[in-house]
């Protein structure tokens, strides 16, 4: 997250104060705990739970495949652009603020996706949803680091933080599947507004505001360089899926995403105090690290989201019975998250990602021979590797990136690749579903991807020689 860890808060148990002190102060920092977890947990759950409604979205609301990536994608747009500086507004103005600003703004776009009478609303709503999401995810960390300022409550306080939004955001599929078969599509978006409301609620109740550092500004220039890039680069490829990548419009988008992207480097490299700080990269793994990030995000939203209009269009089966076929997978990334924590004290992160990078590869690869015909028994093995692959990257590989900056730039430093990783999931939505954008490719589209994903996997793989050997802990 983009919000410095540093102990400049007033202790959150006073040294005199008596047992019932504690007591209390203990309650409270466990009910802040909860806000700030549901808080990140609702916005990853957003970034996958809408994969499995995407057919009855468009069956309702209209739209081809192209508006469908745009459903999935206005949303992480705007989530990998503003995150950087939503963190930065959260230390200038006060991170408690700014959340629950951020869980009002959430809950308030989830309610109009979830009303949405067209297409283009929802689209809409999901970038006002990206807002929301980009506020609470620094804002979130940056509490819990104000309310736990003891270095192993801290270290535990964050992992409970982290854990809750690994659940939900593998689980998102199969709790997508089973709120569109009962209550129908529009029930993945009311869903969030009680889990707001309590958000909302306990963070009133129990956090204490943050000290604001008045000299943190805004970096507008490089924010809009961002968005631009970020937008063009993705609108520019799902409408290549559509018309042809040679299409004069087309072409003009990657242009104005280059030439963004260039600014934006421009911009940065020249500002006294940047949202990115181009020197962080002058690190050969935090650049690696960053980079299997990205690519690691292109991979498994793109197949989630090419992989779930294969079991619904070209295999038939219902919202329920496809987040049931991801299942497998979920379980195996969150098997994997578990034990990527031991295996990286006992191994190092270059090995462990190495080895999960060997498994989505093989995973992939075996995918390719998928056919509309073939039963979930001969795909299943292959889910469950591709997914327990990933699912050792992401914790070897978050911690590589920490362990290449020093303690005081942590936040800015996993702001950096949190917005990488945002970044590789709009690419994958945007590419993999430019694959199958005419609907008789959808087989040969989702070879082609899969085929991408094995390459990206041996990238991985071979970025690994900048990461770290030793155990990063």
């Amino acid at each position: 997250m983009p919000t410095t860890i540093e102990d400049n808060t007033e202790p959150a148990i006073a040294p005199d104060a008596g047992p019932q002190d504690k007591q209390t102060a203990i309650v409270r920092r466990r009910w802040l705990l909860l806000a700030t977890s549901l808080g990140f947990a609702v916005i990853q759950l957003d970034v996958s739970v809408v994969n499995v409604a995407i057919k009855p979205i468009g069956a309702a609301l209209g739209g081809g495949v192209s508006g469908l990536q745009w459903v999935v994608n206005a949303y992480t747009v705007a989530f990998a652009a503003l995150i950087l500086t939503a963190g930065a507004l959260g230390d200038r103005i006060g991170a408690k603020r700014v959340f629950i600003a951020g869980f009002a703004l959430f809950t308030l776009a989830s309610a109009a996706c979830g009303l949405a009478p067209s297409l283009p609303v929802l689209i809409g709503s999901r970038a006002i949803q990206g807002v929301g999401a980009a506020i609470l995810a620094p804002t979130s960390l940056t509490l819990l680091n104000h309310a736990f300022t003891e270095p192993g409550e801290r270290t535990r306080a964050v992992g409970l933080w982290a854990a809750g939004a690994s659940t939900a955001l593998a689980g998102g599929p199969l709790i997508g599947g089973v709120l569109t078969s009962t209550l129908g599509w529009r029930a993945i978006f009311f869903i969030n507004a009680p889990i707001g409301l309590i958000g909302i609620l306990l963070t009133i109740r129990f956090a204490s505001e943050t000290s604001r550092a008045k000299d943190r500004g805004v970096d507008l220039p490089g924010q809009l360089m961002a968005i631009v890039a970020l937008a063009s680069l993705a609108g520019a490829t799902i409408e290549g899926g559509r018309y042809g990548f040679t299409e004069a419009g087309v072409l003009a988008g990657y242009a104005l995403a280059a030439l963004a992207a260039a600014a934006f480097v421009f911009v940065e490299a020249r500002r006294e105090r940047p949202m990115l700080p181009l020197e962080l990269f002058r690190s050969g793994a935090f650049s690696a690290s960053s980079a299997v990030g990205l690519l690691v995000n292109v991979t498994f939203y793109g197949l989630i989201f090419v992989l779930s209009l294969f079991f619904q269009r070209g295999q038939h089966l219902s919202a329920l019975q496809t987040g049931l076929a991801f299942a497998p997978s979920t379980v195996a990334v969150l098997v994997a998250n578990l034990l990527a924590g031991r295996l990286d004290a006992r191994y190092g992160p270059r090995r462990v990602i190495a080895a999960g990078a060997l498994l989505m590869a093989t995973g992939a690869a075996a995918l390719i021979g998928a056919s509309t015909h073939s039963p979930f028994t001969a795909l299943v093995v292959q889910l469950v590797g591709l997914g327990f692959g990933i699912g050792l990257i992401v914790p070897a590989m978050t911690a590589a990136v920490l362990a290449s900056v020093d303690r005081s730039r942590s936040g800015i430093a996993s702001g950096t690749l949190n917005s990488a990783r945002q970044s590789g999931s709009v690419i994958g939505v945007a590419l993999f579903g430019a694959l199958i954008a005419d609907g008789g490719r959808l087989v040969s589209g989702l070879h082609v991807a899969l085929a991408i994903s094995v390459a990206l996997a041996i990238l991985v793989g071979a970025l690994t020689i900048k990461v770290p050997k030793e155990p990063t802990s």
